[in-house]
């Protein structure tokens, strides 16, 4: 097996942050049960939206990254099998990728890259290698806004979304790690600190979703150019990035210590906009309780993610990992259920959330809350097992040291 990353090597976890040891066999037992159920409800990985039905796309991408984190959790090659054969459905003998919108322009076609380059790390076959590359190139033709960030989609021209940091950049890191690019790094950094220096709401942490460079679109503040609301499943994909980039990224880059500055502010807000009654987050982050705003099961999975991979890697301090424990804890109670085939769900996602487009969307506290929500969602549970990964890596690293305690 080849080894990779900081993250994939240390599976003790670096350090623990108060979860209970004797939780951890319910805590294995929750993310298995989930992932059982996920990898028979999606074979290879087969994941359909309303739009592209079985396609290559990001909804399956997250889902994968989901299983392939249970993997270097728990080492069991069952998950690494699934991942492989969910990217064999496109990747040809050739190295072509059948399935990829070239024409888009889409950074959500990306996000599938990673699972890409996690294949070809294992496997070193040739033909992975291949399929990196053609993802790799089409960033290079990747619309960009006067300031050098990339545009979401060539559909939302001058745009970002705080979605595309989990959609492009991770996938960048490891390419750049993997392929030896550090060419890559310094522009990696950029989008990432693009999206902090104009999406966020004064120096609290929160970001913005979106933010239109030209301020032209129809949803956007004529002054600053951003959308209206704080959406929490955007600030989850802007965590979730921060933290996976930091594990790729060399210790020598100078722009490592800015990623984890921001990284810490990020948390910061993560936990003080964490509702303390439930442990869980606001579909509309900063306006808990008010009225039609709920807890999100996605957004409030990818938190406990961020924040329980940045204590355990060092990126954050130990102390938030007690709001990752009570997210976690909230996740499980609230939103896991058995459904009737007695299998595992994950409820509480909502499907979708955007900006203009067609129908169009306004970026509205009533847009936000009024957005369908739905069960077994591809990303939601690819988020629930990145979350579960890292609680089962906490407790197994509390075991290990409780055991080490009572040796001595």
């Amino acid at each position: 097996m080849v080894k990779g990353w900081m993250g994939w090597g240390a599976l003790a976890g670096v350090v623990a942050f108060g979860v209970g040891v004797g939780v951890a066999g319910a805590q294995d037992a929750v993310v298995v049960k989930m992932a059982a159920a996920a990898m028979q409800e999606f074979p290879q990985g087969v994941v359909s939206t309303d739009n592209r039905p079985g396609a290559w796309g990001y909804t399956e991408g997250v889902l994968l990254d989901g299983v392939a984190a249970q993997w270097r959790a728990t080492g069991d090659a069952r998950y690494f099998q699934y991942v492989k054969e969910a990217v064999d459905r496109y990747v040809t003998d050739d190295g072509t990728i059948t399935g990829y919108g070239t024409d888009l322009h889409s950074l959500d076609e990306v996000e599938m890259g990673r699972a890409v380059v996690l294949v070809y790390r294992e496997t070193k076959q040739a033909k992975y290698a291949k399929a990196a590359k053609f993802i790799h190139a089409q960033l290079a033709l990747q619309p960009r806004t006067a300031s050098g960030g990339y545009w979401h989609k060539k559909i939302y021209p001058n745009q970002m979304w705080l979605d595309s940091a989990y959609m492009a950049e991770p996938f960048r890191a490891a390419y750049a790690a993997t392929f030896d690019e550090p060419g890559d790094w310094s522009d990696i950094a950029k989008q990432l600190l693009l999206m902090e220096a104009h999406m966020e709401v004064g120096q609290t942490g929160l970001l913005k979703h979106g933010w239109d460079e030209s301020k032209q679109m129809a949803w956007a503040d004529k002054q600053t150019g951003l959308s209206p609301e704080v959406w929490s499943r955007a600030m989850g994909w802007y965590g979730m990035a921060l933290v996976d980039v930091l594990d790729w990224m060399p210790a020598e880059r100078p722009e490592r210590a800015e990623l984890l500055r921001v990284l810490q502010k990020t948390a910061g807000a993560m936990v003080a906009y964490q509702d303390q009654g439930t442990g869980l987050w606001w579909e509309v982050m900063d306006k808990g309780g008010q009225a039609g705003n709920f807890t999100e099961s996605s957004a409030s999975c990818m938190f406990v993610y961020a924040l329980a991979k940045g204590v355990r890697m060092g990126y954050l301090p130990v102390s938030d990992g007690a709001s990752a424990r009570r997210g976690w804890e909230g996740v499980v109670k609230t939103f896991v259920r058995t459904g009737p085939e007695g299998m595992e769900e994950l409820t509480g996602t909502i499907k979708g959330a955007g900006l203009g487009g067609v129908p169009y969307r306004s970026g509205s506290y009533a847009y936000y809350i009024g957005e369908r929500i739905i069960a077994n969602d591809g990303k939601g549970i690819g988020a629930f097992l990145m979350a579960g990964s890292e609680m089962e890596l906490a407790a197994k690293s509390g075991k290990a040291k409780a055991g080490q305690a009572k040796g001595k």
